[in-house]
Order: structure tokens, then C-alpha cells, then sequence
């Protein structure tokens, strides 16, 4: 006999959110200190990368029951991911202010290490929800993270198309990005489809699937390649390609915390033979 196997009801939209705009706002502040090392970013950068970790910070602390006691999340740092996540996000803040504010590029520079370490605690703490097939797979892992650093990418490249002069470097990182997202979207889809997880898991990421293989995946990176030849228009085709991968990202994150994110379950064999008929 099978029991469970329904929806989890712990995080909502709010903490998708979170994994949204905390990966992009992470990724962006360590894409913008290494590419301005040893010199510090536009103060600009340093904000926009607070905001959106800022804003994701926000969501899911409307989440919790007791708001006021959201001070207790840093109690737990030997075992909870949640709570590193927190410290890091804590330690990302307190650089990149003090790195803008003081215009010191060491700062700045691990700043941006923090902003690394807050996506990799994200992308754990889903590694470590045991209970839910479409989060604990080892796939999840370099998912969130190449998702993530190629969100920042490509914020960054928007960010950039406002002033006179873009990178050039920076699409070939996007680029490359955007092609190991996609690698790692199809093995995270082929191990959660061998895995034991409930069906609604995969037939949730086979609609999904097309979605990241058009918009996610094809169009950035035909535009991206596009843009090698046709100098004249690289700065609209880049930025709409970048534009792509962020949003495709955030789609994917959204749909894999909200949508797919049901419980295993359990389950109990029926007993058989003389055990079967011996009174409870």
C-alpha cells in the first residue's frame, strides 16, 4: 500500500523566489568582481546585485509563520543549510558595502566569493531535502549552479548594453554558460526520470523541457553565434539572448520549487502467508 506522494506545502512562490533572485543577485556580484579585479565595479553593479538578493531575502521571510523571529535561522550553522545560506547572504552585504563605500577591490573581490558560497548553499539546500525526488538528486546541484552563474552573466550583459562600451569577453561567457546549463538541464531530466521519484515529478519537467530547449537553450544560442558575424547588431542580439537565459532560468527554478516538488511518500507491503491472518 502507497501513502503520500502529495505536494509539499512548506515553500510556495515566495521561496522560489528566493532561489530566483538570489541566484541571479549572488552570481552577478561574483561575475562583476572578477571581471573588474583589481579595480573596483561601478558602484551600480554592487547595488543591483544587493537588491535582487535583497528582494528574494524579503519574499521568503514573508514566509515564515513568526516573522519576528527570523533571528533564530542563525542558530543552526553546524547542520542547517538554510542557516548558511543566511550567513553568507549576511557576509555578502556587509562587503559589498563596505567594498562600494570605501572603493577597496578586496573587498569587493570576496564580496563576490559570498555571493558564490549564497548560491552554493542554495543549490544544498535542495541537495538536502531528502524527501522531495525533484530536489535530492545530485544533478540538482551543478543545475543550480550553472543556472545561476549564467542568470548573473547575463544580467550583467544587460547592465553593460546601457553604457558606451559592452565587454567583448562577455558574451563568450554567456556563451559557454548558457551551453553548461544545458548540459546540466538534460542530466538533471534523465536522472530524475531513472530516479524513484512520484510521476508527477518528470511529466511536470516534460512540459518544461520544451520550454528550456527553445527559449532557454536554441534562441540564445543562435543569437549569441548570430552576433559573431553581424558586429552591427551583436548589442541588441546579445542583450536579447541574455534576456532568454535569465528568464528561462528563473523559469525552470520557479517550476522545479513549485511545480515538481512533491513528497515520496511511503509505502507498506501487505503481509502474506500465516501473518497475514494473526489477529493485531
Amino acid at each position: 500500500m502507497r501513502f503520500g506522494d502529495v505536494h509539499q506545502r512548506y515553500w510556495d512562490w515566495r521561496a522560489a523566489c528566493n532561489f530566483m533572485f538570489g541566484g541571479t543577485g549572488g552570481s552577478l556580484m561574483f561575475l562583476t568582481a572578477a571581471a573588474s579585479y583589481p579595480e573596483s565595479p561601478p558602484g551600480l553593479l554592487g547595488l543591483v546585485s544587493l537588491i535582487i538578493v535583497g528582494a528574494g531575502l524579503a519574499l521568503v521571510w514573508l514566509e515564515i509563520g513568526r516573522p519576528g523571529r527570523f533571528l533564530n535561522v542563525f542558530l543552526n550553522f553546524r547542520t542547517s543549510w538554510m542557516t548558511r545560506e543566511a550567513v553568507a547572504a549576511a557576509i555578502l552585504f556587509a562587503l559589498a558595502a563596505a567594498g562600494v563605500q570605501w572603493r577597496l577591490p578586496a573587498f569587493i573581490g570576496l564580496a563576490g566569493l559570498a555571493g558564490l558560497a549564497f548560491l552554493y548553499c542554495q543549490a544544498m539546500m535542495l541537495r538536502a531535502s531528502k524527501g522531495v525526488p525533484a530536489w535530492r538528486l545530485p544533478a540538482i546541484l551543478p543545475l543550480v549552479m550553472s543556472t545561476g552563474l549564467s542568470e548573473g552573466a547575463g544580467l550583467l550583459l544587460l547592465l553593460f548594453a546601457l553604457t558606451p562600451a559592452v565587454p567583448a569577453w562577455l558574451s563568450a561567457v554567456l556563451l559557454a554558460l548558457t551551453v553548461l546549463r544545458a548540459w546540466a538541464w538534460w542530466s538533471y531530466k534523465a536522472g530524475l526520470a531513472g530516479a524513484n521519484a512520484v510521476r508527477s515529478g518528470p511529466q511536470v519537467l516534460a512540459g518544461v523541457h520544451a520550454t528550456m530547449l527553445i527559449f532557454g537553450v536554441a534562441l540564445p544560442l543562435i543569437l549569441l553565434v548570430s552576433a559573431l558575424g553581424a558586429p552591427g547588431a551583436a548589442l541588441h542580439l546579445n542583450s536579447i539572448a541574455a534576456a532568454l537565459v535569465v528568464l528561462s532560468g528563473w523559469y525552470v527554478k520557479f517550476a522545479i520549487v513549485t511545480r515538481a516538488a512533491r513528497l515520496q511518500g511511503y509505502a507498506l507491503a501487505r503481509p502474506r502467508g500465516p501473518a497475514a491472518a494473526r489477529p493485531a
